[in-house]
């Protein structure tokens, strides 16, 4: 996909969870998160190992499916093995659109979020795509 196309999909997104956010202002996720949230979208920060913490004053989900708002897009910074289960995720809470940063690309994710009608984009930086 070319990157105005990677833009436009921004268009419909209002609210992303980000899994496997960071505490750490020294890790891409936690960067990314801030961009985005300095970008105007409302930010869900999802990691079980820091629940009862905030990361730039969102509070911090063990899951996807206890968020009780509604997810446009999750944004995965996990572990390549972690996706498919994250698509699963994504798909029972009915997020528009499963996004994997860059680096990781999952072949079994991909055709499980797309079989549910989800948009897919992998080995991607939403960062890198909305700067400019």
């Amino acid at each position: 996909m070319n990157k105005e196309h990677l833009r436009s999909i921004f268009n419909e997104v209002k609210s992303i969870a980000i899994v496997g956010a960071s505490a750490n202002p020294d890790r891409d996720s936690f960067k990314v998160m801030k961009f985005l949230q300095d970008y105007g979208f409302e930010i869900f920060p999802v990691n079980p190992n820091l629940v009862n913490t905030k990361i730039l004053g969102q509070e911090c989900y063990p899951n996807l499916e206890v968020i009780e708002q509604d997810i446009d897009m999750v944004d995965v910074f996990r572990d390549i093995k972690f996706i498919p289960s994250i698509a699963h995720e994504a798909i029972k809470i009915r997020a528009k659109i499963l996004w994997a940063q860059e680096g990781l690309y999952s072949e079994e994710a991909e055709a499980i979020a797309k079989k549910a009608g989800l948009k897919v984009v992998m080995n991607e930086c939403p960062k890198k795509i909305l700067e400019n």
